[in-house]
């Protein structure tokens, strides 16, 4: 059997690493320059406990099993995990009744742990939360991670273990006949398959449109962040806070990243379905006046001085707010669409379940592969080493004390080893190694990582791009 994935954001790319594990042809088909570019590349990056999820509702289905999933996925693929527990964050009585919805919502969903604390005891958690909150609701199971290096890990161990990645190929057409899946027609050729899985984030409407597939419309909903500087607060929460949820979502988020800084975001603003509007991740100062307001309310010594960076990601929303996961009317034809918070946390479980879907709708059972090959190597932090370790580590290769990146200490060593899996731009090497996500936002470094990009592609430095052939960093040389 031959699988198409089409799309290798989180939800795609752990698809196509659980298909890996048997024996089956599996091609990954990414319309961008990397992998995990699209609608994975900027969230709020937390792996949500569960409870915010209506009971019946797919999502409800899958965050659970997704969150537990995390554990063993993390270990396996060696990315980073930190469950470092969430709080819903209550200021008036009203906002305490809905906490206690929230408590039975997740307790129906089986999320385990929850509590409702007092102000005392949230306090004496995190005392950097305004003073003034009554109540909030903790879920120990809540963690933070990244999302991007969730896909990265995921197509990696699923080229360990076989599978095609075809990157910058954008499907034109899906042909059927009879009405089972026959062809995915791209810009660089045709692949005769068997089966689809249309994971392609905001264009999976689209693309089941090509099939003549179920669908439901998407139209983006656009968050906006701002991360500040974890040299000035890192430690300034220990948890996930949030505010309590109203009827666009889980509201606006402070929490800390894997890396140690500091996360405000998003907002959730509702953009036309059309497509200038699917890329349109621009910024607006209405955005960050309403993050920084919503922020202050629960942490007022909060300084956003200390900012660095400001972005925007889209999340595919649907008139339903449902995932829409499985068989469709075509044979061979699978959707994972409409995966909106928390898609991210419940990909793990998707992933499962996808196997189950085409082993009974298309009446094939797959044949587990005896030599699959679970673990994915991640690249060496050799900053994270003893430093006695890394001085030998030195002494065997002189790379890797070669300082590249000195916000987060990220060797010549790390960025050769990140274009040697793949990179081939500087958001490439920046979402494998963490190089230019410290203070300086590449401000220092960006310069060395092109030179070193150019020198093992074997290209000019002009030819060197962000994140794809529209993005220039260089027009060409001034003088000789």
């Amino acid at each position: 059997m031959k699988i198409a994935v089409i799309g290798a954001g989180a939800v795609g790319s752990l698809i196509a690493r659980e298909l890996s594990r048997y024996d089956v042809e599996v091609i990954i088909i990414e319309k961008n320059t990397d992998v995990g570019m699209g609608v994975t590349k900027a969230n709020s990056a937390i792996v949500h406990a569960g409870y915010d999820d209506e009971p019946g509702t797919v999502r409800s289905k899958f965050c659970v099993p997704g969150n537990a999933f995390y554990t063993e996925l993390a270990k396996d693929l060696q990315f980073d995990l930190k469950r470092i527990g969430s709080l819903v964050l209550a200021f008036r009585d009203e906002e305490v009744r809905v906490l206690e919805e929230l408590y039975k919502r997740g307790e129906n969903n089986n999320v385990p742990g929850l509590e409702i604390w007092d102000r005392d005891k949230i306090l004496s958690y995190e005392p950097n939360i305004n003073p003034e909150v009554i109540a909030a609701l903790w879920a120990p199971t809540a963690g933070i991670t990244e999302p991007w290096m969730v896909a990265i890990a995921a197509v990696e161990n699923a080229m360990d273990n076989g599978a095609q990645l075809y990157l910058e190929t954008e499907v034109l057409e899906i042909a059927t006949s009879e009405g089972r899946v026959r062809k995915v027609v791209t810009n660089k050729g045709e692949f005769e398959v068997d089966a689809v899985v249309n994971a392609a984030g905001m264009y999976a409407d689209e693309i089941a449109k090509m099939a003549g597939a179920d669908y439901v419309p998407l139209h983006p909903r656009k968050g906006e962040y701002i991360l500040l500087d974890k040299q000035e607060f890192s430690g300034f929460v220990k948890s996930i806070l949030f505010p309590t949820p109203s009827l666009l979502g889980k509201g606006t988020l402070v929490t800390p990243t894997v890396d140690g800084g500091i996360l405000v975001g998003p907002t959730a603003v509702d953009m036309p379905p059309e497509r200038e509007f699917r890329e349109d991740t621009s910024t607006t100062f209405e955005g960050f006046e309403a993050l920084m307001s919503k922020a202050l309310k629960m942490t007022p010594l909060i300084d956003f001085r200390a900012s660095i960076k400001t972005f925007a990601g889209l999340r595919p929303e649907s008139p339903q707010k449902d995932f829409l996961v499985g068989r469709t009317n075509i044979f061979g034809f699978f959707n994972a669409m409409a995966m909106r918070s928390p898609g991210l946390t419940a990909a793990p479980a998707i992933a499962k379940f996808m196997i189950e879907e085409i082993q009974e709708s298309m009446g094939e059972t797959l044949r587990p592969k005896i030599d699959f090959k679970p673990v994915r190597e991640k690249i060496k932090k050799y900053a994270d080493l003893p430093p006695t370790i890394w001085d030998e580590e030195i002494k065997k290769d002189p790379l890797a004390g070669k300082m590249i990146c000195f916000c987060n200490k990220v060797t010549e060593r790390e960025i050769l080893e990140a274009i040697k899996k793949g990179a081939r731009t500087i958001d490439g090497v920046k979402f494998r190694t963490r190089a230019m996500f410290g203070s300086c936002q590449g401000g220092f470094c960006m310069h060395r990582i092109m030179k070193i990009l150019a020198r093992e592609l074997g290209v000019d430095m002009a030819d060197i791009k962000l994140r794809s052939d529209k993005s220039f960093i260089l027009m060409g040389q001034v003088r000789k």
